[in-house]
């Protein structure tokens, strides 16, 4: 099982996630933004989005190892690749 890490940082209209992915030995880090729209939408209520991110990247990782998924992005980029993203991750 992967260790994920979360920091978040408060920006404009949002959030820059920095995330650290452990596994097998060796780490990858990940920035990935998460504006208040995305927030509101993926995961309501939440006072910010380190829950979200995280079981984001559990769903990423439960679909391709940690080398093959982009370093930097905005979360909504996820349903690009994974259109079922949306629907999974509303119940978590």
């Amino acid at each position: 099982m992967s260790e994920i890490a979360v920091e978040c940082s408060p920006v404009d209209s949002g959030w820059l996630t920095c995330i650290t992915v452990t596994d097998h030995g060796s780490s990858r880090e990940f920035e990935v933004g998460v504006s208040d729209a995305e927030l509101a939408h993926f995961d309501p209520g939440a006072a910010d989005p380190t829950q979200l991110v995280r079981r984001s990247f559990q769903f990423l990782l439960a679909r391709e190892p940690k080398e093959s998924i982009l370093r930097s992005f905005g979360l909504s980029i996820i349903v690009r690749y994974f259109p079922e993203y949306e629907r999974e991750i509303g119940r978590s």
